[in-house]
């Protein structure tokens, strides 16, 4: 079976739940395409290089999936239809990362800054 990293961006003005609903049908297609979903990662709302169809932010989240290549076209024919995605990728990766993705280890590393600062302070 091959594996892929998929990540989407959803809509800014979704609410988590309904980020986490977006995760769980992707999910759900993977699982009902013969594939499997390793880890899912939830990255929060971030800002926008630009404006994609008139969203400054977007909810990022990425799915590490292990299937045959049929699921990620089915992945992303549904992410097309869906009007709460507005972008995604989906790449061939030779093994999948252990512990938490780059994106997380920089948001940990983002909140010791701050809470080191406000201790000084």
């Amino acid at each position: 079976m091959a594996l892929y990293e998929h990540v989407f961006l959803a809509r800014q003005d979704l609410s988590q739940a309904q980020v986490d609903a977006l995760a769980a049908s992707a999910t759900e297609i993977v699982e009902a395409n013969d594939g499997k979903v390793i880890k899912t990662e939830t990255w929060g709302l971030k800002s926008l290089a630009y404006k994609i169809d008139r969203n400054r932010k977007a909810h990022f989240v990425m799915l590490n999936i292990e299937g045959p290549g049929s699921l990620v076209a089915e992945l992303e024919r549904q992410n097309r239809i869906n009007e709460d995605v507005i972008r995604w990728l989906t790449i061939a990766v030779e093994e999948h990362e252990d512990g938490p993705s780059a994106m997380m280890r920089k948001n940990d590393r983002d909140k010791k800054r701050r809470s080191d600062r406000e201790e000084r302070n």
